[in-house]
């Protein structure tokens, strides 16, 4: 089945139609590290760390480049404020985004260029678009791209030249020919963080970086371009009309953009107060159920955090893991899957529209279904086949990768102990063994005041955290 996915530049669906067959290069803009990543980030993330997952176990060569900005006027403005070298700053921001990643399952890209490493590729840009006319060197030392040569400007957004012109502002200290007009290269006193280049010291734009950078990375044109909801203007549409005009080339042959984040049906913003970092949601929850919330609304679609939606997430995982309890299963590879079966058919059909995970994902629930039915009829190697082909096509979504008793038995940081659990599930069982049942009720008792649920069967008592949601 061929993949569609939805252009932000054609406002609708289209084939991928890779430049080069079986390979894809895809470039996500990544960070500007002067903070820890906040949710936005994480839904960027996790939104394309789902889409490389499933082209690569579709049999694509994807070569997955994510930049980091490392020099910015809020990294300096922060590296002055805190008393310490901007680099220093990045770099301990930059191991704190690694560490959020990972904890939410995010494949490291191919690449991760910094904007600091590549700014003899950014002069040289600069350059060819002063030769070309779409740039100048204005009195105050900056160089700027002049927007009205570009033909095609504000066709990523769908804004207009008067709408554009309405909202331009020019600060006393620009010189720019046109309101619209954008920094290509800030001129810096001798003082500042600069480097040198033909205009004198300074320091790159930010549109120019990532422009400069997939063209570095990926080449002058190339497949895929993402990124979150509000960077498609002025971000995007200016690596358009700067790469664009700079190589007279098509730049990407799709954009593709991640949806916005709302906190209680209000925008996420410090100023309201409702702006939350990774490492504070994950403080908690479990990192799988951040992860899960992430996912479970279409990656273009607005996802809204809340307490709630975040409890649905952790019970919608502990009913998949229910399922795969006490079951011996393998995980597959998606191409030694069977192409005939419903539930792959169905998972391929949804993922390949667009990679809508939430179609998966209720494919996911009837496969679960399917497993408990053949767990009740007591056909045990039908429930083991079906668990495989589950934590096989979770997989491909970061999720279902734990066994169902490290998930299930997981909890925060200040819950009962798991050794201080068995302890009492041992003492429980040596007073039912002495017919104090009494006892045995209480520690029971005990246990469930402390979000324990324990579970007696013939081969023993087994036990799990009770859901974050019935607490």
């Amino acid at each position: 089945m061929s993949i569609q996915i939805y252009n932000t530049l054609r406002r609708g669906k289209q084939p991928l139609t890779p430049l080069v067959e079986g390979k894809i290069g895809m470039y996500v803009c990544g960070m500007t590290v002067y903070d820890y990543c906040h949710l936005g980030h994480a839904r960027v993330l996790v939104a394309f760390d789902v889409i490389t997952r499933f082209l690569r176990a579709k049999g694509y060569d994807v070569n997955y480049v994510r930049n980091i900005t490392d020099i910015d006027d809020k990294i300096l403005r922060r590296a002055d404020e805190n008393g310490e070298a901007f680099d220093a700053l990045t770099a301990r921001f930059i191991e704190a985004m690694n560490e959020d990643a990972d904890r939410l399952g995010i494949i490291p890209p191919n690449r991760e260029p910094r904007a600091t490493s590549h700014i003899g590729d950014i002069i040289k840009m600069v350059e060819t678009l002063i030769e070309k006319g779409f740039a100048y060197l204005a009195d105050n030392g900056d160089v700027y791209y002049r927007v009205s040569r570009f033909a095609n400007y504000g066709a990523l957004s769908g804004k207009k030249t008067d709408e554009l012109l309405a909202g331009a502002r020019i600060a006393v200290d620009e010189a720019k020919e046109d309101p619209r007009d954008f920094a290509l290269w800030k001129a810096a006193a001798p003082d500042e963080v600069h480097w040198q280049s033909p205009w004198g010291p300074g320091r790159p734009g930010w549109h120019i970086e990532c422009s400069a950078m997939s063209t570095c990375c990926l080449g002058e044109s190339f497949d895929i371009h993402g990124g979150g909801p509000d960077l498609v203007f002025p971000h995007h549409e200016n690596e358009i009309a700067q790469s664009e005009a700079a190589t007279g080339k098509t730049y990407a042959g799709a954009w593709m953009h991640a949806g916005a984040v709302r906190v209680d049906n209000e925008k996420m913003s410090k100023s309201l107060g409702n702006f939350f970092t990774i490492r504070e949601i994950l403080e908690k929850y479990p990192a799988e159920v951040v992860r899960y919330f992430l996912i479970a609304s279409h990656y273009r679609s607005a996802i809204n955090y809340s307490e709630d939606n975040l409890r649905i997430a952790q019970q919608n995982l502990e009913r998949f893991y229910h399922s795969l309890k006490g079951l011996d299963v393998e995980v597959l590879e998606y191409a030694a899957l069977p192409a005939n079966d419903e539930f792959v058919a169905r998972f391929d059909a949804a993922m390949s529209d667009d990679f809508n995970v939430p179609e998966a994902l209720a494919c996911l629930f009837d496969l679960t279904r399917k497993i408990n039915q053949s767990r009740a009829a007591g056909d045990q190697v039908a429930a083991r086949a079906q668990a495989s082909l589950l934590k096989s096509l979770g997989g491909l979504l970061g999720i279902l990768q734990s066994s169902a008793e490290a998930f299930l038995q997981g909890g925060a940081a200040d819950a009962i102990a798991a050794e201080d659990i068995e302890a009492l599930i041992a003492e429980r069982a040596a007073a039912k063994k002495a017919k104090a049942f009494g006892r045995a009720d209480e520690i029971r008792q005990q246990l469930l005041d402390q979000g324990v649920v324990l579970e007696d069967s013939r081969e023993g008592t087994t036990w799990r955290r009770e859901s974050a949601a019935n607490q």
